[in-house]
């Protein structure tokens, strides 16, 4: 195996929405490589990259692959990411530690919302980016119309390197105004001819060629300078100068392909080796501690694991950057996030799902390895005695919620260790177990990838699940002031229970006046783990209760306020006042007021106008201006307040609150309304009161449930 050093080592993302055909580039990329002897197809369902079986059922990618090839003493580590926002996680794992983004677009539809939110990921990252107009042979591609929606999309630091002579079935030659030459392709594509550009292209090549000098000069001083003196560059010159803005996120190069045809990608890939940055040639990563960390394979050994696969009875392949120092196999390293040292015996190059053994990888080089004991996602590992922890990946919040539970009495811990693994292997995914809902809630980016968490859990865990709508976590609180008196009184023989609680309760709120015309004997505040407060006061006087039974009383109201009278919710802000009571000298005891306590709060409590809050959550959703008035209408349905609308680009950004019961499955309805040219993120807000309507109806479907569960105890 050739060892690679960190200058001949290019790491690429194939982006771009789904179907613009990134797994059809790649495998033409592989197979001009001389890695395939020949070339697979998605519909056939053997392609390189897309080889798991979900993929081949689906025909399109849900996971990224890790592909490598050689080309002309460089090698090509390839990223081929899923197109549709629900699996953005895979597509912002690699984009961490990609070099150069390869933006793929669908000559045939344009540009696709799929391609903006791409676009926002690579703008956070600034990762040196260039365009291909891909499917240029397909019988509706135009090109014209989706350069100009690029430009639109993405600016004018698009800089065209290649026009198509023709399109459609007639699509076989390219022009290319870096080297101002034609290349004309077999009919079956491959290595093409490199001629003369013809007589009635040539204004239009040279305009281009023209224009992309002087886009390229405008980004550096010096080539301006020479720009001016001798009104042109070189083809080396533009070369330096594209390579350096790419590098500064300031110009894009747009090229011209047919993956599945084999046209156009050798060009490409040349392009990559000669113009495209290598990992040591972009700014060096910054550490957490602000140091920086150039990518030097003499350097302290460093690496960050952005991705991980569970492989069933073979155990977890770690998938991993080197961003600094050589990993070589057999060394030992220290997981800076966990503490654990860990021993990669053995190290691998990936192509799909084949594994290639290698002795080890120099900076800037991408591999796997495999059985790290403690060692996840967007952990750091390095030689020891340093200290060193790279930026972790900031995943979004999740878009869709839904409770599980097994059908099969018994399979509750095989439930658990599969939410467990999934989570591991997709940091997207995020579950728990709500003592408050008692539920266990997963929660992930929308529809599609609920669909791919149930085929892995029907297939590969073997689990028959229930899955069902989430409860709702309401809050309960109180809009007056009411008062309550309470005794228990017990007595079974031997020694009774008796206890005596007045109370006063009344609604809470932040900077409130002390209470009035009541002695304060103490104060406690107990801020509450499901949000809001309650304060605690004990007004006693005259020694009516011991003050050893007021933590006991408190105890009571706790007991309560996590199951409200109402609905069984918690409730939340509220001012409770102890003003009297009596208590026994032989039969009062903890037991007695504690329970004294919570029956005058549930009396107190039910006269003092209940009022049930539900969460709000705040809704940011980008659509196209054709689609706001069906989306707004759509949220006015759903109780949301409309409370901005902005242009983002070329779309509309609405900001709305919804309240969450209304936000259940929303992901896929506004994926319906909108042919899925929509996208939107939420996240809790605030509570808010519930209508007295709805709130009667939660209340009457909660008592039932109560006599139900009380004639089965």
């Amino acid at each position: 195996m050739v060892q690679y050093d960190t200058a001949h080592v290019k790491n690429i993302a194939l982006l771009g929405h789904a179907g613009c055909g990134k797994t059809t580039f790649a495998e033409a990329m592989l197979f001009e490589s001389g890695i395939l002897p020949q070339r697979g197809s998605v519909e056939e369902e053997n392609t390189a990259s897309d080889d798991h079986e979900l993929e081949k059922n689906r025909h399109s990618s849900v996971f990224t692959s890790l592909l490598h090839i050689p080309w002309k003493g460089y090698k090509i580590n390839i990223l081929d990411t899923p197109g549709y926002s629900d699996f953005c996680g895979e597509v912002l794992s690699s984009l961490r530690v990609a070099d150069t983004g390869v933006m793929l677009l669908n000559a045939s539809t344009g540009v696709e919302v799929g391609t903006d939110l791409i676009w926002d990921y690579t703008e956070r990252f600034k990762t040196p980016m260039l365009f291909v107009i891909n499917q240029l042979d397909h019988p509706e591609a135009n090109y014209e119309r989706t350069l100009q929606e690029a430009f639109a999309h993405f600016g004018n630091q698009l800089a065209v390197v290649q026009f198509p002579v023709e399109t459609g079935n007639e699509f076989q030659q390219i022009v290319d105004v870096l080297n101002m030459v034609m290349y004309e392709f077999p009919n079956n594509g491959g290595k093409p001819a490199k001629l003369n550009i013809p007589e009635a292209l040539k204004v239009k090549a040279e305009q281009l060629h023209q224009e992309l000098v002087e886009t390229i000069a405008a980004h550096d001083e010096s080539l301006m300078e020479k720009f001016f003196d001798q009104g042109t560059l070189t083809e080396e010159e533009m070369k330096k100068g594209l390579h350096d803005a790419m590098i500064a996120h300031d110009l894009f190069p747009v090229f011209c392909a047919s993956g599945k045809a084999n046209m156009g990608a050798g060009r490409i890939m040349g392009f990559i080796d000669a113009v495209c940055p290598s990992a040591n040639e972009r700014p060096p990563a910054i550490t957490l501690q602000g140091d920086a960390l150039p990518c030097n394979a003499n350097g302290p050994t460093c690496l960050f694991v952005f991705k991980t696969i569970l492989e069933p009875h073979i155990g977890e392949l770690s998938l991993f950057k080197v961003f600094s120092g050589t990993v070589k196999a057999g060394m030992e390293l220290l997981n800076e996030d966990t503490g654990v040292t860990e021993k990669f015996n053995q190290l691998f190059l990936l192509e799909g799902h084949k594994r290639i053994p290698v002795n080890e990888l120099a900076a800037g080089d991408i591999g796997a390895t495999m059985r790290l004991k403690s060692t996840h996602i967007n952990n750091t590992l390095h030689e020891k005695g340093k200290s060193l922890q790279l930026t972790p990946i900031l995943f979004p919040q999740p878009n869709l919620t839904m409770a599980v539970s097994v059908q099969k009495k018994g399979e509750e811990e095989k439930l658990s260790q599969a939410l467990h693994s999934l989570q591991e292997e997709d940091a997207t995914i995020r579950y728990e177990v709500s003592a408050e809902l008692k539920q266990t809630l997963l929660h992930c980016q929308g529809e599609l990838h609920l669909q791919m968490i149930q085929w892995k859990m029907e297939n590969e865990y073997n689990l028959n699940l229930k899955w069902e709508a989430p409860r709702i976590p309401y809050r309960e609180t109180i809009r007056t002031g009411a008062q309550a008196m309470y005794r228990h009184k017990k007595q079974s023989g031997g020694a009774g229970q008796f206890a005596e609680v007045t109370l006063h309760i009344e609604p809470y709120y932040e900077g409130m006046p002390e209470p009035k015309d009541v002695p304060l004997r103490g104060k406690e505040e107990v801020v509450l783990a499901w949000g809001g407060k309650l304060v605690f006061y004990n007004c006693i006087v005259g020694g009516a209760i011991d003050q050893r039974f007021l933590p006991s009383i408190l105890k009571g109201i706790m007991e309560k306020m996590q199951q409200g009278p109402l609905t069984g919710s918690y409730a939340r802000d509220i001012r409770v006042l102890v003003t009297d009571g009596k208590m026994h000298a032989v039969d009062s005891n903890d037991m007695a007021f504690k329970v004294a306590g919570l029956q005058a709060f549930r009396t107190a409590f039910i006269d003092a106008q209940p009022q049930l809050l539900e969460p709000v959550y705040a809704v940011e959703l980008w659509c196209p201006n054709e689609q706001v008035g069906a989306v707004m209408g759509d949220l006015q349905t759903r109780m949301g307040i409309i409370e901005g609308m902005e242009t983002a680009n070329h779309l509309q950004k609405i900001i709305a609150k919804v309240p969450l019961a209304n936000l259940y499955q929303y992901a896929s309805a506004l994926r319906g309304m909108t042919q899925g040219r929509a996208r939107f993120q939420m996240q809790f807000s605030h509570y808010a009161p519930v209508n007295q309507e709805a709130q009667r109806k939660l209340v009457e479907a909660y008592q039932p449930a109560q006599t139900d569960a009380m004639l089965v105890d």
